[in-house]
């Protein structure tokens, strides 16, 4: 999910528990809400286990709610149960939630321990850490889920080692700055105008406001972090100066200090008041725009700023990664608009950042540090410095600045180590230089959009604040004030994909490459981005297939040849699967571009672009052969491979594209019929039956009608079915004749060459490829798109007379092999693999994916097993009647002995393979191209 999605899950969750719950009726229901629908747990009854038994002095007692994988314990209680009250459990002991769960933790066994412990009430959530010493509950009140769901990560994420006092900090700051920020618009005079019926003056002082306002709200919030973190010399001095101000006088206050801060000391008038004349010069920019307007104050606004912006908030501890990116999104209009925060988590930075360059960082300050020889030691320390002081970085879409924060404090925590392991913790004497060698001067970056790049900068400023203070905990007589402000940010204001890189940073001088470029489908790119794709990629063959994340590889592979550059950006899956793949990679491994790591498709949890595709992959390149090992990272497996290629797979550089028939002797799969009718021949029950009572005889051209809705539900509608139907019969049923009619005049008019070129056969489908007259068997039945969520795409087998719409895929005439194969977990490896997507859903194409997929050859043994467990997954449906396909392949309702049906047909199709079932998805890919590939070899001798 995008943060945008999670954030309104978030409250529809809220809404539907608030003010309800009881222990027994409501606590297994509100944790598979909370878990499936806020925190996107899937596959959750096979995750979480409901009743586990424990055994406390001979009796049996049971844990509300235990995860294995992340070792949780939930202790629920009902509504109105206090959690820091003691409440009698049997054994007549009086124990609080927390000690009841930690009483249960304790007769665990060692590897079932909890790592976590949660209580709650349904109003609340407590969690504990089980690491600490004394563990202490951070508390989640249910109205606050909004904005706090992030804190419950470690409930699906093993990954999880702290909930981040950083993150609880930094997103409350964001609730602030919203506050300010809502506070001041209302002081602003912008006119209740629709933007389209403004006009062009109107238009230009709207903006001006806002950007104003934008200017305003950074420049408060530097002054409340600088204040807090002592840069301004002494603690609440931007509340002191602004308290002794009376309201109507706060607006003239404010402008008089930025006027300040933005001078130098020797330049300033000798005779200032002493209250402006004891800020520094802060320099850098921040302050420097005169032209920005500055509404009344209010004594809302004062009040909000003296007492909850600056007497009850710490500004000294937010995370300028996460509050750069929250404040960027409570600002700036396109993701107010959008309802969504742009940010991308630290450990998602981290998924890019680490196997780039930090991992080797790390590993060779460890090998340095095992020096025995001090001497030897300094010396490589020494050189070791320098080298993360010459490093450059440059994200060409840094957005509010986070890849490049985080980068920056990545690096001084690691430089910082260094000087540790310099000084050895011996107390320096007097007055020391400065240490420091890694600069924010090294980072660079291109952002379109000019709010965003005063936030990255302004975020850089901070983050180079609170690794000064860091450093001079480390050495001990170094003081060195951050202000005036002395490095500059190498933020550019640009569009990307139409400056030059080198005007930003040379090709020669840079290591790295990374970020976060947008997520843009094909079909939802503006007229300019549009133009963008073909600026960069109309050379590339179907260019107009790629997605606008595409620009900054092809970009990349420009900018990098001759160099030693290393790229890593995040990116929609798409690019990795479907038609996508041939056009884009094909393109830049012609231009000798190598993957040096990947991760597979995985949910960027954070990240709040509410156009962004949730499924994403990280991919790290460049024109140099890195390591000769690879790295492909899948969910939590990590694996070293000898190659990665446009699949992000272990196999050679195959492209699999699309087929016209199969290239494996196996029955045809097509499109189901398309009418191409205005829904004039769709009937439905009332419309069929008030046509049998006007008209019997037309009862003979009525057929039940599917489309991939009605297959899913198992249902039906009907339709007519005029195909060879006899004209004189025909011309007795003046109801069919106007829907004739009505057909041919909807096709005639038709804007479609397509569907004009039907109207000369009113009575015909415009496709019926797939139907036979005289079928008389069964069509397997798929939808052409299919929920990611699934496990197993639902597919059903269909009487001969039913006819499949347009929005299903069928294969005439099929038999239970075919079911069990296009039900198998190999089939289902590859359809994810190379399929196209819808948003997140799987977008089948029996071109691409059918006609491409290489099938087994079984023994007649292996075939005859492979048959009983295709009629084992049918007689698994058989069980549940009244279920359709959505609730029989939904991971949280499937049946036991449908999963069990389905095990069992893997096993078999497997084994006609000879495959391990011990087999990754991945290998199992890797192994079905190199199939695929060989039968191509083949086709093409033909």
């Amino acid at each position: 999910m995008t943060d945008a999605e999670q954030r309104e899950a978030a409250r529809q969750f809220v809404n539907r528990w608030l003010g309800k719950g009881k222990e027994d009726e409501d606590g297994r229901s509100y944790w598979i809400d909370l878990l499936t629908n806020v925190l996107g747990m899937d596959n959750i009854t096979e995750r979480l286990n409901f009743e586990k038994k424990v055994v406390i002095d001979g009796n049996t007692k049971r844990i509300d709610v235990y995860i294995p994988e992340t070792r949780v314990i939930i202790e629920q209680k009902s509504l109105g149960k206090a959690l820091d009250q003691k409440i009698r459990n049997s054994g007549e002991i009086d124990l609080t939630p927390f000690e009841q769960a930690d009483r249960y933790n304790s007769k665990l066994t060692f590897d079932e321990r909890a790592r976590w412990i949660v209580t709650s009430n349904f109003a609340e959530i407590w969690i504990y850490d089980m690491n600490q010493k004394q563990p202490e509950p951070t508390k989640i009140a249910l109205d606050e889920l909004q904005s706090k769901y992030p804190l419950l990560d470690f409930l699906v994420k093993k990954e999880v080692k702290t909930i981040s006092r950083e993150m609880e900090v930094s997103i409350k700051a964001g609730d602030i700055v919203g506050l300010i920020y809502d506070a001041f618009l209302k002081q602003y005079r912008i006119p209740d105008i629709k933007e389209k019926d403004e006009t062009a003056e109107q238009k230009i002082k709207r903006e001006h406001k806002l950007k104003s306002l934008n200017a305003l709200c950074v420049r408060i919030v530097f002054c409340l972090y600088a204040e807090d973190a002592s840069i301004f010399g002494k603690r609440n001095m931007f509340h002191d100066y602004l308290e002794a101000y009376e309201v109507k006088d706060c607006r003239r206050a404010l402008i008089e200090l930025f006027k300040t801060l933005d001078t130098p000391v020797a330049e300033r008038d000798e005779y200032l008041e002493e209250d402006l004349a004891q800020f520094p010069y802060v320099n850098g920019g921040l302050f420097a725009d005169e032209t920005i307007e500055i509404p009344p104050f209010t004594e809302e606004i004062k009040q909000l700023l003296l007492t909850k912006a600056s007497e009850d908030f710490n500004w000294r501890d937010i995370s300028p990664t996460i509050f750069g990116a929250v404040f960027e999104s409570t600002l700036n209009p396109e993701t107010r608009r959008s309802g969504g925060m742009h940010y991308t988590s630290i450990e998602n930075i981290h998924k890019v950042i680490d196997p780039l360059f930090l991992d080797d960082l790390h590993n060779e300050f460890q090998q340095i540090q095992q020096i025995q020889v001090k001497r030897t030691r300094d010396k490589k320390l020494e050189e070791f410095q320098n080298k993360l002081a010459s490093l450059t970085f440059l994200d060409p879409a840094c957005g509010s600045g986070n890849f490049l924060t985080e980068t920056y404090l990545s690096l001084r925590r690691l430089e910082n180590e260094v000087i540790k392991e310099k000084v050895n913790g011996q107390m320096t004497l007097g007055e020391v230089n400065n240490p420091i060698k890694v600069s924010i001067q090294q980072f660079y970056g291109i952002e379109i959009n000019d709010f965003a790049v005063t936030v990255a900068k302004t975020a850089l400023w901070i983050a180079e604040s609170q690794m000064l203070e860091e450093t001079k905990s480390i050495v001990y007589g170094f003081h060195d004030d951050f202000l005036p402000l002395k490095t500059y940010v190498n933020i550019t204001e640009a569009n990307a994909l139409r400056i030059d890189w080198n005007d930003v940073i040379s090709a020669q001088k840079l290591s790295y490459i990374m970020g976060n470029p947008p997520f843009v489908g094909t079909k939802l790119m503006n007229k300019k981005q549009k133009e963008d794709v073909k600026h960069i990629l109309g050379k590339y063959n179907n260019y107009g297939t790629l997605d606008y994340v595409s620009c900054w590889y092809a970009k990349s592979c420009d900018y990098i040849e001759g160099t030693n550059i290393c790229c890593s950006f995040v990116s929609t899956n798409s690019i990795v699967q479907g038609e996508q793949v041939a056009p884009l990679w094909k393109e830049l491994f012609a231009r000798n571009i190598i993957i040096n790591f990947a991760y597979r498709t995985f949910v960027w949890d954070s990240e709040a672009n509410a156009k962004a595709h949730v499924h994403c992959v990280i991919i790290g390149f460049s024109k140099n052969t890195v390591n000769s090992n690879k790295v492909i990272f899948d969910g939590q497996v990590k694996k070293t491979v000898n190659h990665i290629n446009a699949y992000l797979v272990d196999a050679e550089d195959i492209f699999v594209e699309s087929q016209r028939k199969p290239i494996c002797d196996v029955q045809e799969m097509y499109l189901g019929c398309d009418f191409k009718d205005d829904n004039n021949y769709i009937l439905l029950e009332d419309e069929k039956d008030e046509l049998l009572e006007k008209e019997p005889l037309s009862e003979k051209y009525i057929k039940k009608y599917v489309n991939a809705k009605e297959l899913i539900s198992r249902k039906h509608r009907y339709c007519l079915w005029l195909n060879k139907a006899d004209p004189i019969e025909i011309k007795k049923s003046p109801t069919i004749m106007k829907k004739i009619e009505a057909v041919k005049k909807f096709r005639l008019e038709s804007n479609s060459p397509d569907t004009q070129r039907y109207a000369d056969y009113p009575m015909r489908p415009a496709r019926l490829r797939y139907y036979s007259e005289e079928r008389n068997t069964c069509a397997l039945c798929l939808p052409r798109i299919s929920s990611a969520t699934r496990r197993y795409l639902p597919m059903e087998l269909l009487d001969a007379d039913t006819i499949g719409g347009a929005s299903i895929l069928m294969i005439p005439d099929a038999t239970l092999y075919t079911f069990a194969i296009l039900n198998s977990n190999v089939h289902m490896a590859w359809m994810r693999t190379v399929c196209g997507r819808m948003k997140s859903d799987y977008r089948y194409a029996n071109g691409l994916v059918y006609n491409t997929f290489p099938w087994p050859s079984p023994t007649e043994e292996q075939k005859k097993k492979i048959e009983k467990t295709a009629q084992g997954i049918l007689d698994a449906r058989l069980l549940y009647p009244n279920s359709n396909l959505a609730a029989l392949y939904d991971p949280l309702t499937m049946p036991s002995e449908l999963v069990k049906a389905h095990n069992a047909n893997n096993k078999a199709v497997m084994e006609a393979y000879g495959f391990s079932i011990k087999m990754t998805e991945a290998e199992c890919v890797s192994e079905l191209m190199k199939l695929y590939q060989k039968l191509i070899a083949e086709q093409d001798k033909k």
